[in-house]
Order: structure tokens, then sequence, then C-alpha cells
């Protein structure tokens, strides 16, 4: 009888990360309970764990004490994934883990219940190299470390630690994986042994030398066959094709078809509704809308565009209304193929338009064979208001948040609509929590003028939300954006963030306000990782791909944010911000002439801030304030709707360049007028530590030392930096500058050494650097000092 041929095994690379409990047997069984039920609770929060999940590229497995987490993507995803791990748990520091990571072969099994499950090398090895380490390490093999090596964000971050001594007498080659905030730089115990006891043995004999020569000879042959094989199933397994999940969709901007070119409001509406609906469902990859308003409707290269969002599906739309009656029409289009999967039309009375919306989002739903739990069918099928007239008018407040840019006046046009909205349905939660997340967005980042009134309007609204929709992730957001930037109680405003989370599972805001909030802690690791994460979800959108490189201007890492900014300008290439941010940094470099022929060509608006700033301060650093004088009072002709401190400041700048210029009675006298808007301004807006700043800046012009330095130290007590990481440091920039324009030496230097330590966000947006030291005309006063002379001839 022939015997039974055995199974054939099948060999894949997989990306291990093994996750131990420290001391787990030491504690109590119901400490063993609650530690193991909370870090199953961080792990599968990680956008890494969620992400791979949901793609069906994740195994895990539990071992007792921990769990191992086996990655079919790439390398990176265990790097990402322990970075999160740690990170979350700086806020458990009972709970003590070590980490191991190693890419190798494994093979898929039939385990003791008969069901499908993964065993092999590489999780063995995995096993092995965090065995080596201590509380807090995260290590890594050398295949790893070889593999990301590359790439400067890893490689920095990477320590050889040598071999370390495992199973068998085995020796396996390990890195000690670190950050500033991540991490355990200390030497795992288990090599400081291995060191100590390798100083004591004895020296081979001859023969034993010879036995260890042929050993070491059949290891290498054995080695390089080996790496030979597994370098083959790495390049088939990462090589040059990009992993689109099946489930996953864009839906591109709807067409309006009606008569009226203002209904183009209503087909945006439509589009981001139907958009919505999908992206609520967790077991979808839905793309957010940002990214989508770079495309035109019914574009000839969806194949392209699915490449480029990492989608299988693409939606196209259009919308049709006259009078009561809408016709919808749509097509799901298969990327790859760019063949039809499915179309319908629907005509409809405007008082079934939800009833539409609903019916799209199933029949997507459907065809892409999505698993939809019974709440997210409700969520599905639910009707935001029954007002038609408020819903018209929450349409119109939304599609001024689609506006590129959101300039204030677009941010006080959402706002006149929306309080319609909610006046016209008091019910409507959405429009309620819209509202909110404008008035606390426009309070934080000085959109809309930073009143108490606006304050309490944020919260009204967002408790009002909440009230009537406890379920309604967009009011769980707003609750966190006004803790965030109203109340600055990031505990709070997180949590709320996770729970939006939670019921927003394809929201790039989500990770994107995370993003902000790490920021603003000094947690800068784990900024850029929301940042990234952002980016996977809304692969083209500019807010976020901008406020990503003002991270790394922000902490003058100036090669990753001019990088970032070039992928910005492949998709705009005329955005006034980002050929700015590029010219700042040229400046921060003390490259005055490629910043200066970056400039010359940008034609900012009254409402470009940030562009207005950079071209002054490069007349300034020129020291040719002439060209700019006539500019500047052209941009002062034009008064910032929503009344904030832009014109201020731009009096300030102006004066500045006037006096440089000569003109020193023209300089009093913009200066007098910017102090009195400012101080009216103050009035209503006590907290605003840039406009308590800028009057700071002007008192000192106007040679009011007295009061100038009690402003600049005034907006360093409202803003702090202990609260404020990323712009508490600019009431400091003016400190520095007041004081050295006052006479106070040792202020201006004490606070100089400060700044050049630690990232920030300037007055002009990039940190001081030693090359602004050494050209800003507001640091001559001390210019000769021998400790100033010291900080500005600093190579970084």
């Amino acid at each position: 009888m022939a015997a039974e041929s055995e199974p054939e095994l099948k060999l894949e690379i997989a990306h291990v990360l093994t996750i131990d409990v420290v001391a787990y047997s030491t504690l109590l069984i119901h400490e063993q309970s609650r530690v193991m039920t909370e870090l199953n609770r961080v792990v599968r929060n990680t956008p890494c764990f969620r992400r791979a999940e949901t793609d069906g590229k994740l195994t895990r497995l539990p071992t007792g004490d921990g769990m191992a987490l086996v990655f079919f993507t790439d390398s990176e995803a265990p790097m990402e994934c322990s970075m999160q791990i740690s990170a979350e748990l700086k806020s458990h520091p009972e709970i003590q883990l070590r980490m191991g990571i190693h890419s190798g072969p494994i093979n898929q099994i039939r385990d003791v219940n008969d069901r499908s499950n993964v065993a092999g090398a590489g999780i063995d090895m995995a096993q092995r190299v965090m065995d080596c380490g201590d509380a807090g390490h995260i290590l890594v093999s050398k295949r790893v470390a070889d593999d990301l090596a590359p790439y400067k964000r890893w490689n920095r971050h990477l320590h050889d630690l040598g071999e370390c001594e495992i199973k068998h007498g085995r020796r396996v080659n390990i890195f000690n994986f670190y950050t500033d905030s991540l991490g355990n730089p200390a030497t795992p115990e288990k090599l400081v042994a291995n060191v100590a006891g390798a100083g004591r043995k004895k020296r081979p004999s001859n023969q034993s030398r010879l036995v260890a020569l042929w050993t070491t000879m059949v290891g290498v042959v054995v080695a390089v066959l080996f790496t030979g094989l597994w370098m083959w199933f790495h390049a088939k397994a990462s090589g040059p094709k990009q992993f689109i999940p099946e489930k996953s969709i864009a839906v591109l901007p709807f067409e309006n078809r009606s008569e009226d070119p203002a209904n183009s409001y209503f087909a945006d509406g439509i589009q981001d509704e139907i958009l919505t609906r999908l992206a609520k469902i967790a077991d979808l990859k839905v793309i957010s809308r940002t990214s989508m308003q770079h495309y035109k409707t019914a574009p000839g290269n969806l194949s392209e565009i699915g490449r480029e969002l990492g989608v299988a599906y693409i939606l196209e739309g259009s919308v049709q209304k006259s009078g009561e009656m809408v016709r919808i029409n749509v097509q799901l289009i298969k990327a790859a193929t760019d063949s039809h999967a499915w179309a319908d039309t629907f005509d409809r009375k405007l008082t079934d338009i939800f009833l539409v919306e609903s019916e799209v989002a199933r029949a997507i739903a459907d065809r892409l064979r999505v698993q939809v739990t019974g709440d997210e069918e409700q969520i599905i099928a639910a009707n935001p208001t029954d007002n038609l007239e408020a819903y018209d008018a929450y349409l119109r407040g939304l599609a001024y948040t689609f506006k590129t840019g959101n300039s204030s006046a677009d941010a006080i046009s959402a706002q006149k609509y929306l309080r319609d909205a909610v006046r016209l349905d008091p019910n409507f939660a959405l429009a309620w929590a819209l509202l909110s997340y404008i008035d606390s967005t426009g309070y934080l980042t000085i959109g809309l003028q930073p009143t108490a009134a606006l304050r309490e309007e944020a919260r009204q609204a967002a408790e009002t939300a909440l009230t009537l929709q406890p379920d309604l992730g967009e009011a769980r957001l707003a609750v966190g954006q006004y803790n965030y930037a109203c109340l600055k109680d990031y505990d709070t405003a997180v949590r709320y963030f996770e729970q939006a989370r939670r019921l927003l599972p394809n929201s790039s805001r989500i990770p994107q306000v995370l993003a902000y909030v790490a920021r603003r802690r000094g947690q800068w690791d784990r900024s850029e990782t929301y940042f990234n994460e952002a980016e996977r979800l809304d692969p083209r959108n500019l807010k976020v791909m901008t406020e990503h490189a003002f991270l790394y201007e922000s902490r003058r890492q100036f090669p990753q944010a001019l990088q970032k900014s070039d992928q910005i300008l492949k998709i705009a290439p005329d955005d006034l911000n980002t050929l700015a941010l590029q010219a700042a940094i040229a400046q921060a470099e003390g490259d005055l002439t490629s910043a200066s022929s970056l400039l010359d060509r940008l034609r900012p608006g009254a409402v470009d801030a940030g562009v207005i700033f950079v071209k002054a301060y490069q007349s300034i650093l020129e020291r040719r304030p002439m060209k700019m004088v006539p500019w500047l009072r052209e941009m002062l002709t034009t008064r910032d709707p929503a009344g904030t401190n832009l014109n201020g400041e731009l009096d300030f700048w102006l004066g500045w360049a006037e006096q440089m210029a000569g003109d020193d009675s023209a300089a009093e006298q913009t200066w007098r007028h910017g102090r009195e808007e400012l101080k009216a301004l103050l009035q209503n807006q006590p907290e605003n530590d840039i406009l308590i700043g800028n009057l700071a800046l002007i008192n000192m012009a106007l040679g009011n030392k007295t009061e100038a330095l009690s402003l600049a130290k005034r907006a360093m007590t409202v803003n702090p930096i202990q609260k404020d990481a990323i712009s508490g440091p600019g009431g400091l920039e003016v400190l520095a500058r007041v004081a050295a324009q006052t006479g106070e030496r040792d202020q201006a230097i004490t606070a100089l050494r400060k700044l050049l330590s630690i990232p920030y966000s300037g007055p002009v947006d990039v940190p001081l650097t030693p090359a602004l030291l050494r050209l800003d005309p507001l640091f001559d006063p001390i210019r000769n000092d021998p400790e100033f002379q010291k900080l500005a001839s600093a190579t970084k």
C-alpha cells in the first residue's frame, strides 16, 4: 500500500510583533485578568491593528501572558503598532511590556480546534528576540533593522546591541528601538550578563577552535541559502504591486445637472451624505471627502484614481433638482478594469431624499458584500431632520466647509446657514454638531473672533447635539473639539475623540485632531503617527498634508518638511501656503536668494495671512523694506471681515518697514493705529495670546518698554508652553525680541537659548534658527554680545 503523501507546506513571509507582560506571573488572578483586558483593549484600538484587521492582513495569537500579532503587510506595520501601543500605555504605568519584532517565514496550519492558524520560524524568532529584553524594550531582529535602515524615520532610532544568546546556545543579532518618548534606551540585562559571562570563559583548545570553524562554515552556507530563499519570498510579498482591499470605495464629486448653477451646493451635499453613510460601515474602507475635491466629476482616468486612492471601486453620480423633484444618477465602477458594477436612477420628491441616500448606501454595501451590523443599518437608514428647509440650510452651510482654504469669510457664512438650520429645526443634531465644530475651530485658529460668546455657542451646540443624539459620532467629535480648542482640556478631548473614532471608523478628521492634540502636548512622534493615519484615510487632503509639513517645520526637520510640501505641490502646483512654507524654510536656513525667488511670484490676497507675513519678513531680513511698504499699505486697505489680529500684525510689519526705510513719522502713525485697533479687539478677546504678543511688539516699537515687557509676559501666562508646546513658545519669542530691543540683554539671551532648544511655531510660523538670529535686525542691539554670537554661530 502506497504511503499517504504529506500536505504541501506553503511558506509566507510575515512581519511579527510579540508582546509580553513583564512579571505577569507575580500578579494576583484578578490583577492578571484586569491587565490582559486593558492590554487587549489598547492593542485592538491602535490604528495599525484596526487597519490590518479590516484589510484581512492580520492574525492574532494568544500566548498566555501576552500575544503575537502576525502582519501580512510590510515590516513597518509591527513597528508602527509597537509605537502606538507604547504611546497609549503611558497612561497605564501599571502595565509593563516588552516587545520583539521579526520578519520571517510562517505557514498556515490547522490547530487542535481544527481552525485555521499560523506557526513557523518567523513567530518563534520574534519570541526569542523579545525574550532578550526587559520592561519597556522594543527589540528588533537584524533582518527587520536592515529592511528599515534606508528610511530616516526608523534608522535614527535603531541602535545595534550586538548578539544575544537565546535557546540552545544560539545567538541572534538584535537592535533596540527607542525615541525620546518611547521605548527603553537601557541595555537589556540579558546582554549585560552575556558580556560578563563571555569575559569569564576559558580560551578554547585547538580542537575546539577547529570544530567551531567547521560549524561556522556550515552555518554560513546554510545562512546564505536561507537568506536567498527568504529574500525571494520577501520580494514576492513586498513587491511593487499595491494591495487594494476589495471592500473599498471613493465617492467622486457629483455633477450638478440642475438648470441653476447655484444648486451645486445641493449636489455636493448629496455626495457627502451618501459618502458619510458609507463611511460609518466599519467593514468598508471609504476615502474621506476632502481627497475627492481634487477630481472633477466623471473623469476618464478611473484606474489611475483607484491606484492613487488605494480603492477597488469608485462611485460617480449626478444630481438634477427641479422644483420639488430631484433625479439622482449613480454608477458604481470597478476601478482596475473601468467596468460598471452597478448603476441606477432615482426620481424622487425632495421629501424622499433621505430614503434615496439610504438606498444607494445599502445597494453599494450589497454589491461589495460588506458586513453591516444592526447599529450600522440604523445609521444608514436614519433621517437627520424632517424639515426640508433646515436640511437645505444645513447643506448650504456644509458647502462652505468644503471650500479650499476655509477663510474667516467661509466660516462666517457656514455659521450663518447652520444657525438657520438649527433655528428651523431645534432637534437637528447633525447641524448642531457641525455648528459647534465650526465655532470651536474658529476660536482656536483665529478664523473667527475668539470671544466668550463664541466659546459659549460652541459649548451649547455641542451639548445639544450630544443630548439629542448620544450615538452620533459627529456629536462626540464636536464635544471633543470644544474641549480641545476652547478649554485646552486635552484628556477630555482625547476621550471624546476616541469615542467618535468607534462611530466614525473611516473619518480622517479623528486622527487629524488627535495629531493636533498630541502636537500641543509636545508628543511629536505620536503626532506624526496620527498624521500618517489621517493621510492613509484621506491621501489627497491638502489640509492634513500641510499640517504634517508644518509639524516637520516646527521640529526644524526641514528636509522632511520640503519633501511633504513637494507632495502637496504635485496635487496643487500653485498652492500659496505651500510655496510660502518652502520660502520660510529657506529663510530659516539663511538662503534668502532661494526664498526671494519663491516669494517674488506669489500674489497673496488680504486673507492669505501666512503668505503675507513670510513676504514681509523677507524684506526685513534682506533689509530692503521699501519694496514692501506700498504693498503692505495696499493689504491694509482690505480689512479682515472677522476682525482678527491680522490687521494689527500687519501694522507692526508695515511700521517696521517704514522705519527701516527712514520714514519715522509714517512708522509712528502706523504703529499708533495698530495699537488702538489691537486694544479694542482685546476687550472682547482677553485670552488671545497672539493679539497680546502683537500689542507687545507695537509698544516696543513705540518705546513703551515697561508696557511691552509686561504684555510679552502676559502672552506667556495666557498660553504657557506647558499647556501648548507648539504655539506657547511664541510668547517667549516675543519676549526675546522685546528684551533685545529694550536693553534687557539677559532676558533676551535666556529666552533665545530656550527657543533654539525646542520645537515650536513662531510668530511667522517657522521657529528661530541660528541663521535667522544672524539675519534678523530686531536682534541688532545684542548682536555683538559674546553669548548671542555663540547662539547665532551654531550649526543647527
